[in-house]
């Protein structure tokens, strides 16, 4: 999902561009196209900060999966090798 985030990042200006070549003959880009933009880039960067803020382990520690004991769910826990 980062991928996708960063990829449409990068490719966000190229569209804007081209759709601005084609929908705007003279006057450039009409204020509701570069609102939308913003809109658009302002969301983008908050999803990969949102993606970037993700629990992540440490290098080299084990995972324990969540596991069902006595008719509840335990949580997962991560422990140092």
């Amino acid at each position: 999902m980062l991928r996708l985030a960063e990829l449409a990042l990068f490719l966000t200006p190229f569209v804007v561009f081209a759709v601005w070549r084609f929908m705007a003959t003279e006057s450039g880009p009409s204020p509701r196209l570069l609102i939308g933009a913003v809109c658009l880039l302002v969301m983008l960067a908050a999803l990969l900060v949102w993606l970037r803020q993700e629990q992540s382990l440490p290098p080299g520690a084990d995972y324990a999966p969540a596991r069902l004991e006595n008719g509840h769910v335990v949580s997962g826990t991560a422990g140092t090798p």
